[in-house]
């Protein structure tokens, strides 16, 4: 191109089709003479690559070196260097031929071009020019006469000498040397960091963000496509917006999900969505489901093909081959620990981020580990924080009291080697959930909603047999795991906001009174059956054991477990006698114990290397309703108690929080959002029936596994939990810093280059 100061060569990159193509037109792979860019795991035009692009190996500016010498040999010679009917001859021409000497396609060539050409087509990089720079100064030295420019003697007749020819010899030298050069100083020179600039997302109108107890945002690695979670028309499904576009599309397929994230290539999008994780084209298609999921806590896919994530009633982080199958454990629970969280795989995926917390509802106590794929080899790199994140080359993002923290890290000693500074304020946050809303590409831009802390609030709704709703006059708050009390009268419910704390509402009164005082984690309320006590799990003392207290608020705090692993009661035979709880050991992971709360002497009921929880005595203290993921899902059992005995599945298509009738003839359970209902007999042994779905709603499901809905006395009615609507309260802009890496770098110095 011309410019002010003479003739450039400019090079726009990769070429590809930017629209559709004219009718009748078609670019075949395997027509080398198309020379255009293709998708797939080697990028750039394949005619002009050197040998260790064409393998797949490590490149530098050597690699850039051969492609010039491509581009010089064509040049001069009017054809190209290696050919081939097909991209496979075309491979094995650059890995293993040398092309036709110059000479003896154009004799007349000067021996000094032919020898730089033939010496940057070196099949191995230290043969060639080892960068611009001496290749420029190997011409220049041509240039200034340092070598003999005529040609070998000709015959008479031939013309080399004629002005024209020697004056195109020397042109063609002088834009070598100033293409060559131009080389050397993109090679050698700073590259200006780029303008860092800002804009705001505004969702139509009708249209707002929801799922923001997950992560409800997600930018594609290489910055292209901004996903997000948005309710309108009562339907929560994903947008995705392109960001060179003003407009966004809902995404098929993802009615109800949350949680999106993206495949290293920017072209499949992830999710969660009816009890599945899935995955999707964006570029259109039907949803794939890869496996059983319930709503997940995060998720991550690596450029090797394996998808880690963090279910939402399993307390460790999984991984699923990318293109679906069985799932397998990738973290495990180590003393002390409740739940990990938030994982992140980093570049190359054998080392994983992830958030530990020895607290399920109250992520400010969580911790950033640091955890070698494969290995038990971990290690905690910052204590109080939630929702980590990696940033090339060298910087550890977390959200810390709103707040969103850059700490310069070195990826190859997995080190903080520096104090962490706030590079935003006023992130929306969720310390129940322990996830943040910002999303950063590898390209650098990131994407964030402003707010405070969120709290998902909900409402205590009455849902009878045929689905009617009949709302509570309690207040919307952050409500888990309601009971109600032998005579139905009131409610026992934890509410999870700045601590964990069991309260009391009284249904004739409506009101709501705080009930436990001691300790900032108290949990999974269970009613004696004769409504006098109340036990509930409690870090009153240390790592969360039971406890129980007068339902009256009268006397003290009583411990009825004392372990140095994690309790929480469950269920209490009909006798008051029994208490059934859960324990999560490091070694044997969730596990079922029975404790004779006389004498206090616990005993297990299942110990396996599965996940078993929610032991539940039936009415007549005969049999123990339970879940266990031993199938590679989880699913409802029933064994008689105390045994022995064999076990009945009573659910069929996956089912967790199992609560009996009063009756003791029904088993209801959840399926995703379905209550289903399994009919028990008794009479001459144990039989159920098929079972039958009941209801179907946006009711919240557990964040553990613990049930979190009750059943009434005469089995008619479920007191369930419904996220109360957010309205016009509910955030509808999506902040964007284009760059925002350039700025980063600024104020948070590393030492990476």
């Amino acid at each position: 191109m011309l410019a002010a100061t003479g003739a450039k060569l400019l090079d726009f990159g990769l070429a590809k089709p930017v629209g559709p193509l004219a009718s009748g037109m078609t670019l075949t792979a395997d027509v080398p003479g198309a020379a255009m860019t293709e998708e797939g795991m080697i990028v750039g035009t394949f005619q002009y690559m050197s040998p260790e692009q064409v393998e797949g190996k490590e490149v530098d500016g050597r690699s850039d070196i051969f492609s010039l010498g491509t581009v010089l040999y064509e040049m001069v010679t009017g054809k190209r260097a290696f050919e081939g009917k097909s991209r496979l001859s075309v491979a094995s021409a650059i890995l293993e031929k040398e092309p036709d000497p110059i000479t003896s396609t154009k004799p007349l060539t000067p021996p000094a071009l032919s020898h730089v050409i033939r010496k940057c087509l070196e099949k191995f990089p230290d043969e060639r020019w080892q960068s611009a720079s001496d290749l420029a100064s190997e011409l220049r030295w041509i240039t200034e006469g340092g070598s003999q420019l005529s040609p070998p003697s000709t015959a008479p007749g031939k013309e080399f000498g004629a002005p024209w020819r020697t004056a195109a010899l020397w042109s063609t030298l002088a834009l070598l040397l100033a293409m060559v050069t131009g080389l050397a100083v993109w090679h050698t020179q700073p590259v200006s960091p780029r303008p860092v600039s800002r804009a705001a997302i505004i969702l139509p109108p009708g249209q707002r963000l929801a799922g923001l107890n997950q992560a409800a945002l997600a930018l594609s690695p290489d910055g292209t496509q901004l996903a997000y979670v948005a309710v309108q028309g009562g339907v929560q499904q994903i947008y995705l917006r392109p960001m060179d576009s003003l407009e966004a599309r809902p995404v098929p397929g993802t009615e109800g999900a949350v949680n999106p994230f993206f495949s290293p290539d920017s072209q499949w999008l992830g999710f969660f969505a009816g009890q599945k994780l899935k995955k999707v084209s964006i570029g259109g298609g039907a949803a794939v489901s890869l496996s059983d999921a319930a709503q997940s806590f995060g998720a991550s896919w690596s450029s090797s093909g394996t998808i880690a994530f963090s279910p939402l009633q399993v307390s460790t982080i999984e991984q699923v081959s990318e293109a679906g199958g069985v799932t397998r454990p990738l973290t495990k629970l180590e003393k002390g620990e409740i739940s990990h969280r938030r994982p992140e795989f980093m570049p190359g995926g054998k080392v994983l981020l992830f958030t530990s917390g020895p607290n399920t509802f109250n992520w400010n106590t969580g911790q950033i580990v640091v955890q070698a794929v494969g290995t038990a080899e971990r290690q905690t790199l910052v204590k109080g924080v939630i929702h980590p994140h990696y940033s090339a080359p060298g910087h550890l993002l977390y959200v810390q009291g709103g707040n969103l923290m850059a700490a310069p890290f070195d990826p190859k000693r997995l080190t903080i080697t520096g104090a962490a500074v706030p590079v935003i304020e006023g992130l929306l946050h969720s310390t129940t959930s322990g996830t943040a809303q910002y999303t950063i590409s590898d390209t650098g831009t990131l994407a964030y909603i402003s707010g405070a802390a969120y709290s998902d609030q909900r409402k205590l709704v009455w849902v009878n047999r045929r689905g009617e709703e009949q709302v509570l006059s309690a207040p919307a708050r952050s409500y888990v795991f309601p009971r109600l009390s032998p005579n139905g009268k009131q409610v026992a419910v934890s509410i999870t906001e700045q601590e964990s704390q069991v309260w009391l509402y009284d249904l004739s009164r409506e009101t709501l009174s705080r009930f436990t005082f001691e300790g900032t984690l108290n949990l999974n309320p269970v009613w004696t059956p004769d409504g006098k006590r109340i036990a509930f799990q409690s870090n009153e003392g240390g790592p969360p054991n039971i406890y129980w207290q007068n339902a009256d608020g009268s006397g003290g705090l009583e411990r009825l477990t004392n372990s140095e692993f994690v309790h929480f009661p469950l269920s209490m035979s009909p006798d008051g006698q029994l208490l059934a709880y859960g324990e999560i050991n490091p070694t044997t992971g969730y596990d079922l114990w029975v404790q004779q709360l006389k004498d206090r002497h616990p005993q297990p009921f299942l110990r396996t290397p599965f996940t078993e929880s929610v032991p539940q005595f039936s009415p007549d203290a005969h049999w123990m309703a339970y879940i266990s993921n031993e199938s590679g899902r989880y699913e409802v059992y029933v064994q008689p108690y105390p045994g022995p005995g064999g076990k009945w599945q009573i659910s069929t298509n996956g089912g967790t929080e199992p609560v009996w009738n009063p009756n003791g003839r029904e088993l209801f359970y959840r399926d995703g959002g379905k209550m289903m209902s399994g009919g028990i007999s008794t009479q001459t042994g144990f039989a159920t029936g098929k079972p039958r779905m009941l209801f179907e709603g946006p009711y919240q499901p557990t964040p553990a596994t613990t049930p979190n809905y009750d059943v009434s006395r005469d089995g008619q009615r479920f007191l369930m939990l419904k996220s109360s609507e957010m309205g016009e309260v509910a955030p509808t802009q999506i902040n964007i810093v284009f760059n925002w890496s350039e700025e980063l770098k600024r104020r948070v110095p590393t030492s990476q280059k």
